[in-house]
């Protein structure tokens, strides 16, 4: 016989278990958020200001959680400086920020096509004042970046797919594959960066077999691991009002979750026991869409450093634009590049997977491809947010 107590903590941990099956890896649900979390992505060509303009196309790159930790100061003209916003990391599951790096790299590609759609050459000037270290980021700047009016600068094609880029983490169909063009497409689009593009699909059963079954085992790892998990749970935003104050984060917006939220029955201050009913569901949630899973795409680099995981992420942000031409959707899955310690065995082993051996090599992207439903866009802060005033 179940008592109130039992019953209260059943509740509690099946919300918790709930969102973060729907967060996948780590992005949420997006085709309910209110409109004011996605003016940005109707609003970025509003701008007059070329910095502006370029700007507001930037800040819909994607990000590691969603926290777009991009600060960019404005004060003297013609210049943009990127810096990292310090309080937007990751220090559990992206311990020395590789993937907040990559996601600054993804923020330049989009201030490039963009720059280059309105006739302006981006001189980005990496790290001006250093390079940070290999375990931590500090307060110095990722980019100063100039735009110069240029009449032979190129417009990029991968432009048009800003607005109809989406990360997308629904199950996808067994039954289409991923056409030779497209990936020739993704090819193209990574070939200004110096990294390796892989891929495999149905026709590599075996090896298909072992990345999903690596997916699968650093998910279950990083679900069952309290502090890993709490560091989504601080980022959910659940329910409109949530997601309209913050529009950063993993969204939720079911209903019963924003129900249970409202009543005091979904407890965010700790994780779920690693074998409860809650992260049972997620596993078995994630392990269905990794099923559906026909293709993965890796980018591997030699070296890591920093201005390395700049270039992988701009190829990644390229790659997923290409993507986004032929119809083809994408999802990141990180959990197996991370690099806290209960994650070594996976992180072992796709590394053996993919060829990269350690340390000289890095898998910078490791994603599932395929074709799904529609999602619609990720919240964004807006411009304003971003930029620095004092």
């Amino acid at each position: 016989m179940t008592t109130t107590t039992d019953r209260r903590s059943f509740l509690r941990l099946l919300g918790g278990g709930v969102v973060l099956t729907g967060a996948g890896a780590l992005g949420g649900c997006v085709s309910d958020v209110p409109p004011e979390a996605v003016a940005a992505w109707r609003n970025a060509g509003n701008e007059t200001d070329p910095r502006r303009w370029v700007l507001a196309h930037a800040i819909l790159a994607p990000h590691s959680h969603n926290l777009q930790s991009w600060l960019v100061d404005l004060r003297t003209p013609g210049e943009i400086v990127l810096r990292v916003d310090l309080e937007r990391l990751l220090p559990e599951t992206d311990p020395f920020s590789r993937q907040i790096v990559m996601s600054q790299g993804t923020f330049l590609e989009l201030l490039d096509l963009a720059a280059r759609e309105r006739g302006l050459r981006a001189d980005i000037a990496l790290f001006p004042e250093g390079e940070f270290g290999p375990d931590k980021l500090d307060a110095r700047p990722v980019a100063r970046v100039r735009l110069v009016p240029d009449a032979g600068i190129a417009r990029d094609p991968l432009f048009a797919q800003i607005l109809r880029r989406h990360t997308n983490r629904n199950a996808y169909d067994t039954a289409r594959q991923v056409p030779a063009e497209a990936w020739n497409a993704m090819a193209a689009a990574v070939a200004p960066h110096p990294l390796r593009l892989g891929f495999v699909g149905p026709a590599q059963a075996a090896a298909l077999q072992r990345q999903r079954e690596v997916a699968s085992a650093a998910w279950r790892v990083e679900v069952t691991t309290a502090r890993t998990m709490l560091e989504s749970v601080k980022v959910l935003r659940v329910g409109s009002s949530e997601i309209a104050r913050h529009r950063d984060g993993i969204s939720i917006t079911s209903p019963m979750l924003v129900a249970l939220d409202r009543v005091g029955l979904f407890d965010r201050s700790r994780a779920p026991a690693p074998d409860s009913a809650a992260v049972r569901s997620q596993i078995e949630d994630f392990d269905k869409k990794i099923a559906s899973t026909q293709h993965f795409l890796w980018m591997v680099s030699e070296g890591n450093t920093r201005t390395t995981q700049i270039a992988a992420g701009r190829a990644y942000a390229r790659v997923q634009l290409a993507a986004t031409t032929h119809g083809v959707v994408m999802q990141p899955l990180q959990q197996a590049l991370q690099e806290y310690p209960e994650v070594a065995g996976p992180y072992a082993d796709i590394h053996r997977l993919l060829e990269a051996p350690r340390p000289t090599h890095t898998v910078q992207m490791w994603a599932r491809v395929g074709f799904a439903a529609p999602v619609g866009p990720a919240p964004r802060r807006g411009l304003d947010a971003h930029i620095v005033r004092t």
